[in-house]
């Protein structure tokens, strides 16, 4: 069994965040370090440490973070200019905390995907 982690307590509200979003399957929050205008967070409920983890088991909570996405940008009026979608996995990929999460950034042209 992974190792519980931040993200777990906000899911049990046991850590205080501004909450966007919850059902059975995912929870979305803004992110405390926000590196665009709109910066949210997307987990799954159920603790999958990296992408490399996902099983079909979890397809539909996966599923729900790109629906959830979706709607999360038509509420903060980001949905006609676009926003970007980024799942980081393991250090190289740039993952810090090792539950998956999805990254909703928008409100501003974000540039190209990787500094060369």
């Amino acid at each position: 069994m992974a190792e519980e982690t931040i993200f777990s307590k906000i899911i049990r509200k046991e850590i205080q965040t501004d909450l966007l979003y919850q059902d059975e399957l995912v929870t979305a929050f803004r992110d405390i370090n926000p590196r665009a205008p709109q910066h949210i967070l997307i987990i799954p409920n159920t603790l999958i440490p990296t992408v490399n983890d996902v099983t079909a088991e979890d397809e539909q909570a996966l599923g729900r973070m790109f629906t959830v996405a979706s709607k999360i940008a038509k509420q903060e009026g980001i949905d006609e200019d676009g926003y970007r979608l980024i799942i980081n996995c393991n250090s190289h990929g740039g993952q810090e905390i090792y539950h998956i999460h999805m990254h909703l950034l928008g409100g501003k042209p974000l540039g190209p995907m990787l500094a060369v």
